[in-house]
């Protein structure tokens, strides 16, 4: 055993010894036998190893590259169709309201003088008429068609034609001219009118008047009442989402001449108290570089209509009276039947609008009142699933969640009754009973020259919220919220009526 031991320490010595080789002084060792990284791996395998680690790392790489340039596709992908499913914006860039002639003017005492020259009205519906105009909170420079107040019969389609063409291109003439914008650029028109709907349609009248281009999307809506400048609102937003880079148009107004009534049943005169020349024209876009340049941008539009109740259907209702004369009757149930109106639609409303601490202070006294007065069953009194007369809804604080109210002014018990309801204050209301002081009622156009009375003022700032609110036969309640995208600091120009 020690043998062997010396025998392996003299041999590893030898080894090593021969390996010392001294060259110019410095000291290099060389294994005497075949090494397992030199001679004894055959050169191919080597070269071999080396491809294969090579192969392999470029493999990798291409892998992680195309897994990236995948990712990346997809990413891309997703973002797009993101974009392009989202709806589009919608910018009102401008708006006018058409401001008749001085020579149209007419004050309240010449509405009554001039029906007593008529001869078509008794002494009962004159005096019926002036109590009406007394109270109305119409003042006395507001505008009808000379053909009225010329005793001449106004129902005709010449006398609703000259009417239409005098409103509806004054409004559009003066569109044009603000927003730079020329008639063939349009892409989508809207015009409603409930009462006069001739053949060719008033839209038709547009278009060759301004000689449109031939593929324009044009749409003619009659009979939808005071509230179809919201519903014409709608379907140019419906338009423009189908439709990019578009600009659409909405024309609002009524025929009052061509409406007027000549006979003796009061439900029926009550429209001759309040209707009035008007006329608003809107320029609308879904282009995006026209973000800098809009005033406002449209935000929500709810819809309500109350047409599956008779009673609601029937409250606003155009037919003859018993002389074959055609008008308007409005029922004595109206403000009963907008209150309920009115109620659906803010209830739709408030989620999209209010803040959640009024949102859920509204729910919590929902809830409360469920609990303390809705309890049925059999008790006794008015603690028996029924509430005591002097307990009053929550209603929520919408002058949180506006800071401008455009309300239809369709006359001063509506607005007297709205302002009750809804709590707001006489500034929140003084655009829309200045307008009914000034133009009257203007049917669907009356919330713009709300509007423009708001403008006028300068008290529109950039990001203010706008809740414009119309009411029409039917019987509809609808709701358009604006956001303001710049501050309206100019004073007024010879454009807006309100100068």
């Amino acid at each position: 055993m020690a043998r062997n031991q010396e025998e392996h320490h003299l041999l590893s010595t030898e080894i090593v010894n021969r390996g010392m080789e001294s060259s110019s002084g410095s000291m290099t060792f060389s294994p005497p036998y075949p090494c397992l990284c030199s001679s004894s791996v055959p050169r191919s395998a080597v070269l071999a190893g080396k491809s294969y680690g090579g192969s392999f790392w470029d493999s990798t790489a291409r892998y992680d590259l195309a897994t990236v340039l995948a990712f990346f596709g997809v990413f891309v992908f997703t973002l797009s169709v993101y974009f392009m499913s989202r709806p589009r914006s919608i910018y009102l860039l401008n708006f006018a309201c058409y401001r008749p002639h001085d020579n149209l003017k007419v004050s309240k005492e010449e509405i009554i003088e001039q029906a007593r020259k008529s001869g078509k009205f008794d002494e009962a519906s004159l005096q019926f008429q002036k109590r009406i105009l007394e109270s109305s909170g119409i003042g006395d420079e507001t505008y009808l068609p000379k053909a009225i107040m010329s005793g001449e019969n106004c129902s005709t389609m010449k006398e609703g034609r000259a009417e239409a063409s005098m409103v509806m291109f004054g409004a559009l003439d003066e569109l044009f001219e603000k927003t730079r914008v020329r008639p063939k650029d349009v892409g989508v028109l809207v015009v409603n009118c409930s009462i006069f709907n001739p053949t060719p349609s008033l839209s038709a009248m547009i278009i060759n008047h301004y000689k449109m281009r031939g593929n324009i999307l044009s749409f003619n809506l009659g009979g939808m009442g005071c509230s179809a400048g919201i519903i014409a609102l709608d379907l140019a937003r419906d338009m423009l989402q189908a439709n990019p880079n578009n600009y659409a148009v909405v024309v609002s107004t009524e025929m009052v001449g061509y409406n007027w009534y000549p006979g003796k049943e009061r439900s029926m005169l009550i429209p001759n108290c309040f209707f009035r020349m008007g006329c608003s024209a809107l320029l609308l876009s879904n282009r995006r570089p026209d973000y800098r340049r809009a005033k406002y941008r449209l935000e929500h539009i709810v819809r309500t209509h109350k047409g599956a109740d008779d009673r609601s259907f029937r409250c606003v209702y155009q037919e003859e009276d018993e002389q074959r004369f055609k008008g308007i009757r409005v029922s004595k149930d109206l403000m009963e039947i907008g209150g309920d109106a009115l109620k659906t639609n803010i209830t739709t409303l408030g989620p999209l609008v209010l803040p959640f601490s009024e949102q859920l202070l509204f729910f919590a006294t929902l809830v409360w009142r469920h609990f303390l007065f809705g309890g049925g069953g059999g008790g006794h009194g008015s603690s028996a699933g029924s509430q005591p007369s002097n307990s009053k809804p929550y209603i929520p604080d919408y002058k949180l969640a506006f800071e401008h109210f455009c309300v239809h002014a369709a006359s001063k018990q509506v607005l007297d009754e709205l302002q009750r309801n809804l709590e707001l204050s006489d500034k929140n209301m003084e655009a829309s009973r200045t307008t009914l002081h000034r133009f009257g009622n203007t049917s669907s156009s009356s919330i713009w020259y709300e509007l423009a009375y708001l403008e006028a003022k300068q008290r529109v700032k950039r990001g203010d919220r706008i809740w414009q609110l119309s009411f029409g036969s039917g019987f509809k309640c609808n709701s358009a919220v604006w956001r303001s995208l710049r501050s309206i600091t100019k004073p007024p120009t010879n454009n807006n009526p309100w100068l």
